[in-house]
């Protein structure tokens, strides 16, 4: 899996990008890619989610410049920002299973962490990474033509404040963390983006 780092783009931009993205890999010009970027300040809600989710009117978060958008993945309402990488898997399922996929999606993340010394786990019957009871990656895919698309958000050194105006992925009274939180470090997001992508290249072979 080759991987891609996108910089710090706006989601509608980055969602078509990965839509042209899908386009290529089902023609063979692209092999499955790792896209790897930060967002400015938005909130994302999937296509199941309920807006009650969002704690906050959106015409205030407007205001602020933080833009609310209805999209395709799986999983409910979720924040991206600065401090957190965000990464798009885009690969060629060449067995149409899904769920397989998102565990290893979890594991290439749970190894990530453990690379820095975090604990990460899975709580049954939910999706993400967690550190104790506290979520510190988000998960939702989507799938186009048996491509993936959309991706993953791990919390790096995210201002976590802006998680509270959601019940974070659907959930109510869950809360969020980032590795700055629980590692108390300022880890350089260079150094995170190469460890995910080595292990989601570890993790996410053999898909195609």
């Amino acid at each position: 899996m080759e991987s891609a780092w996108l910089g710090h783009i706006e989601y509608r931009k980055a969602l078509n990008y990965q839509l042209r993205c899908i386009e290529r890999r089902a023609s063979g010009e692209i092999p499955d890619t790792l896209l790897l970027l930060t967002h400015p300040h938005v909130y994302t809600i999937g296509r199941i989610g309920s807006d009650a989710n969002l704690l906050v009117p959106s015409e205030s978060l407007l205001r602020e410049g933080i833009a609310v958008e209805r999209v395709s993945r799986g999983g409910d309402i979720t924040y991206h920002g600065p401090g957190q990488l965000v990464g798009y898997p885009i690969v060629l399922l060449a067995r149409p299973d899904v769920h397989r996929f998102i565990r290893c999606v979890e594991e290439a993340l749970i190894d990530t962490l453990s690379g820095f010394g975090i604990e990460g786990r899975r709580i049954e019957g939910l999706t993400g990474v967690w550190v104790g009871e506290k979520k510190i990656a988000s998960i939702g895919i989507g799938v186009r033509r048996w491509i993936t698309y959309h991706g993953f958000a791990l919390n790096v050194g995210t201002d976590l404040s802006y998680f509270r105006r959601i019940h974070l992925c659907g959930l109510k009274g869950r809360e969020a963390t980032s590795v700055a939180e629980v590692t108390g470090r300022d880890l350089p997001m260079e150094e995170v983006r190469e460890a995910v992508a080595f292990a989601c290249g570890k993790h996410l072979r053999g898909f195609s």
